[in-house]
């Protein structure tokens, strides 16, 4: 069984989940990656050494830059010329319209977000969250090939054998773009939280510190962002310790304590680390879709009745001022820091 295997990258900066939907492809049999870009020679060897049977490398000028218009197409003629019966993407916004576009093309159609994925004769039976991941359900998809995109951090990352060599083919461009891209902007401080094995998140409650006074002559919202960054700086803290990121409820980038890249929730980004500590975040439902998909989740409010400590597995009824501090002080102990 033949499985292609779109590999998202950025300039080079691969999106992780790419290997994780090589190591899917290899299960069911030979996974050929897919590199388009200019200058992408190492994505290439990277991908071989994550065990890429054959990559087919469309680089080109025409595609330094993503434009959907290009790379849907050249992802077509490849599919077209190659008969894969599964090809496989990691949901990104990139791949997402990508191969919408890549099926209207080919008279499939895709599966988005996929939590589980197998294979039953000549189909495929894909596991996926419903109702904001409250169920999960079973679908195949009617046309071939199958096209898929996969959730990060769902399925295994198969290990880098580094200096491993394979068959990287050279491949043509296909398509004329009808866009341009100008340019780019990034946010400062840019945090990938989907990617992320601990995330240490705050909400509302990092604000409501009563024993901090505020610079004189602030006014009331200026004095709420303040004690809200000095919460911020806690859960840092433990953040860093712990080799994680920083996330945040929609609240507290709101109400400006934090910028939206750290949002996780059903408007900002959905997570599933191994360890999920949220400080200071009730648990309101748009929260809960971003991280209920955590394997362990860590909650410490002073509302014993929060609804976030229905989805904890572990729950801290009290102050995250004083809890934080002690339990970041307690692992640089433990862990010798």
């Amino acid at each position: 069984m033949k499985t292609l295997v779109y590999i998202d990258h950025f300039k080079g900066d691969v999106q992780p989940s790419s290997w994780e939907a090589l190591g899917l492809a290899k299960s069911f049999g030979t996974a050929v990656a897919l590199v388009f870009g200019s200058g992408v020679d190492e994505v290439a060897k990277a991908a071989v050494e994550y065990g890429a049977d054959e990559v087919l490398v469309a680089d080109d000028a025409a595609l330094a830059d993503y434009r959907a218009e290009t790379y849907a197409s050249t992802l077509s003629a490849l599919a077209s010329s190659q008969s894969p019966e599964l090809i496989l993407f990691p949901t990104t916004t990139r791949t997402r319209e990508m191969a919408a576009m890549a099926a209207v093309d080919l008279n499939t159609g895709v599966l988005t977000d996929l939590m589980g994925l197998e294979a039953n004769g000549d189909s495929f039976v894909a596991t996926r969250p419903i109702y904001e991941g409250k169920l999960m359900e079973k679908t195949v998809c009617a046309g071939k090939p199958v096209m898929a995109t996969i959730r990060g951090r769902a399925f295994p990352k198969p290990e880098r054998e580094e200096g491993k060599s394979g068959t990287i083919t050279k491949v043509a461009a296909a398509g004329e773009a009808k866009s341009t891209v100008e340019g780019y902007s990034a946010s400062e401080g840019a945090v990938n939280l989907g990617d992320a094995g601990v995330i240490v998140s705050g909400g509302r409650g990092v604000s409501n510190n009563p024993a901090l006074t505020p610079p004189a002559g602030m006014d009331e919202k200026d004095a709420e962002i303040w004690r809200a960054q000095q919460g911020f700086a806690l859960i840092t803290e433990l953040a860093t310790l712990l080799g994680g990121a920083v996330g945040a409820s929609r609240a507290a980038v709101d109400g400006g304590y934090i910028p939206y890249a750290h949002q996780v929730g059903q408007t900002g980004k959905v997570v599933a680390p191994d360890l999920y500590i949220a400080a200071g975040i009730s648990g309101a439902i748009q929260h809960l879709v971003g991280m209920r998909n955590a394997k362990v989740i860590v909650a410490i409010n002073k509302d014993a009745d929060a609804p976030i400590f229905k989805q904890a597995r572990y729950g801290v009824v009290g102050d995250l001022f004083v809890f934080v501090p002690a339990l970041t002080a307690a692992l640089k102990k433990k862990l010798g820091k």
